[in-house]
C-alpha cells in the first residue's frame, strides 16, 4: 500500500469511554480500529445528549468531520456502532474457527493486523462483516428506541394479504443501511482498485443484512384461531448473516480495475470492477470481491502479519479443513490429555435453587507442531 493511501486509511481511530468502564472498543471500518484507552482529558472529549463521552486517543487521528457530525446528529448511535462491531468480531472468529486463518485479533490499534492492508479474500470478509455489523446493530437499535433520531419502520401499513395486514414494529433496515453507508464508507478515499474493492465489500455486507430480512406475524382470533395476522419485518440473526457471508467468501470473485475510457461517463461508470477471467460473470452487489491471492497462513510471518497454525488444536479424525493434516499444513501434531472438571447433572429445586455435581472427564487434545 502506498504511503499516501496508508495515511488516509489510518484516520478515524477512536475510543469510546464510559464513566463506568475503563476500557471499551470502538472502530473505523477502513481497517484501522479505534484504540483502547482509559484516560479522558478536556482536550479530547466530546459528549452527546446521553452524556456518553467520546474520547480521542491522543496518539491517533480524529474522526472525519462527517463522522463526528453523524454522531452528534444521532444521539445514542455510538453505543450501537460499538456493539455491532464487537458482534462482527465474534462472528468472524466463529466462522473461521476451523480455518488456517481464524480471524485473529489483537489489542493494538489495528485489531485485525496487517491482513487489512491486502486485497485478499480474508480482507474482503473483514470489511463485509464489520459493515454488516454496523447496519444490523443500528437497525435493531432504532426499533428498540435506543437512538433518538430513528424509530421502528412504520411505512408498511394496511392490508398485506387476504388474511393478514401490516402492523407492529419493523426493524429499520433502511436507516441502518443509510447510516452505515455514510459513516463507514466515508473513511474510504481514492479511486484505485483497493478503494473500489472496499466499497463493494462494505455494500455487500449491508445488502446481506437487507436480503435476509424476514416477515414475522402474530395471530389474532378467538382461542388462537389465527383468523387475522399482524405482520412486520424482522432482522435476521447475525449468525445467519455470518453464514451467508462465509458462503460468499468461499465463492468470492477475483477482480481487476476496469476503466471504460469515456470522459462523459460518471465516476461510478468510469471506474468499476471487472472479473479477472473474462469468461466469468461480473460480480453482483451481493458477492465478495478480492484482487490478490491470500498469504500462506501455515507459518508465522511478521512481514505478512500471519501467526501460523503452530499450537492450534485440530481434529485428528476429520478429513476437512479442521483436520490435523490440513490445519497443521502437513507438519504433524502432538497428542496430550488433560482432565477437565465441569458442572453436571444439575437439578432445579423450587424455589429457587440449582444444585449440580462436579464431573471430571479426560479430554484428548491434538496440537499442531
Amino acid at each position: 500500500m502506498r504511503a499516501a493511501a496508508l495515511g488516509l486509511a489510518l484516520r478515524a481511530l477512536w475510543a469510546l469511554a464510559l464513566s463506568s468502564l475503563s476500557n471499551t472498543l470502538a472502530v473505523n471500518n477502513s481497517g484501522r480500529w479505534w484504540g483502547i484507552i482509559n484516560v479522558a482529558s478536556s482536550t479530547n472529549l466530546l459528549t452527546d445528549s446521553k452524556n456518553v463521552q467520546l474520547v480521542l486517543d491522543p496518539s491517533l487521528q480524529l474522526l472525519s468531520r462527517k463522522q463526528r457530525k453523524l454522531i452528534r446528529q444521532n444521539p445514542g448511535i455510538l453505543h450501537s456502532v460499538s456493539s455491532g462491531l464487537q458482534t462482527a468480531i465474534k462472528e468472524c472468529k466463529w466462522q473461521f474457527r476451523n480455518r488456517r486463518w481464524n480471524c485473529p485479533t489483537s489489542q493494538g490499534p489495528n485489531i485485525f493486523g496487517k491482513i487489512v492492508n491486502r486485497g485478499c479474500r480474508e480482507t474482503a470478509f473483514i470489511f463485509a462483516i464489520t459493515s454488516a455489523g454496523v447496519t444490523h446493530s443500528v437497525a435493531r437499535s432504532c426499533s428498540e428506541g435506543s437512538i433518538e433520531s430513528c424509530t421502528c419502520d412504520y411505512r408498511r401499513r394496511g392490508p398485506g394479504g387476504p388474511d393478514w395486514h401490516w402492523g407492529g414494529c419493523s426493524d429499520n433496515i433502511d436507516f441502518g443501511r443509510l447510516f452505515g453507508r455514510e459513516f463507514v464508507d466515508s473513511s474510504e478515499k481514492g479511486r484505485d482498485l483497493r478503494f473500489l474493492m472496499n466499497l463493494h465489500n462494505n455494500e455487500a455486507g449491508r445488502m446481506t443484512v437487507f436480503s435476509e430480512m424476514r416477515q414475522e406475524c402474530k395471530c389474532h382470533g378467538m382461542s388462537g384461531s389465527c383468523t387475522v395476522r399482524t405482520c412486520w419485518m424482522r432482522l435476521p440473526t447475525f449468525r445467519a448473516v455470518g453464514d451467508v457471508l462465509k458462503d460468499r467468501f468461499d465463492g468470492a470473485s477475483r477482480v481487476i480495475y476496469g476503466n471504460k475510457g469515456s470522459n462523459r461517463a460518471s465516476r461510478v461508470e468510469l471506474h468499476h470492477l471487472e472479473p479477472e477471467n473474462p469468461a466469468h460473470k461480473p460480480p453482483s452487489p451481493h458477492d465478495l470481491v478480492y484482487f490478490e491471492k491470500s498469504p500462506n497462513f501455515c507459518t508465522y510471518s511478521g512481514k505478512m502479519g500471519t501467526a501460523g497454525t503452530a499450537g492450534r488444536f485440530c481434529n485428528s479424525s476429520s478429513p476437512g479443513l479442521d483436520g490435523c493434516e490440513l490445519l497443521c499444513c502437513g507438519r504433524g501434531y502432538r497428542t496430550r490429555t488433560q482432565r477437565v472438571t465441569e458442572r453436571c447433572n444439575c437439578t432445579f429445586h423450587w424455589c429457587c435453587h440449582v444444585s449440580c455435581l462436579n464431573c471430571t472427564n479426560t479430554q484428548v487434545l491434538h496440537e499442531c507442531l
